[in-house]
């Protein structure tokens, strides 16, 4: 299997569609707003941005995105006729894509991290 480089656009777009679902409130956050805890204190931990959560949903959509190829591909297999091959291909490679973009940024965040390290002080 050949891969390809991705263009640093391509990373740049996904970092901001990383940034986006970072910022959507998960069952947590709507649990404690129903619980009644203090407005301010909430939108103040919304704006904040945790990279390690960002990277941990990023890392989740793309496991999402292959077990859904995975299941599809099964449930194919097996004669499902709710399922049809276009479905299972096109999953198959959303599910490719999400995972080389993510090689990819893994790549130039190493890249980044060696670069940092050999800096003279």
């Amino acid at each position: 299997m050949k891969t390809s480089a991705i263009d640093s656009g391509r990373i740049e777009a996904m970092m901001a569609q990383l940034k986006a679902a970072a910022q959507k409130p998960n069952a947590a956050d709507v649990v404690q707003g129903a619980t009644g805890t203090n407005m301010a204190q909430k939108t103040q931990s919304t704006n904040r941005v945790d990279f390690s959560e960002v990277l941990k949903s990023s890392i989740n959509q793309v496991n999402q995105a292959q077990v859904k190829a995975e299941e599809l591909g099964k449930s194919f297999a097996m004669g499902d006729d709710k399922v049809s091959l276009s479905d299972v291909m096109v999953a198959g490679q959303k599910a490719n894509i999400s995972l080389q973009a993510t090689i990819q940024v893994r790549n130039r965040l190493v890249s980044a991290y060696q670069d940092i390290m050999n800096m003279q002080v």
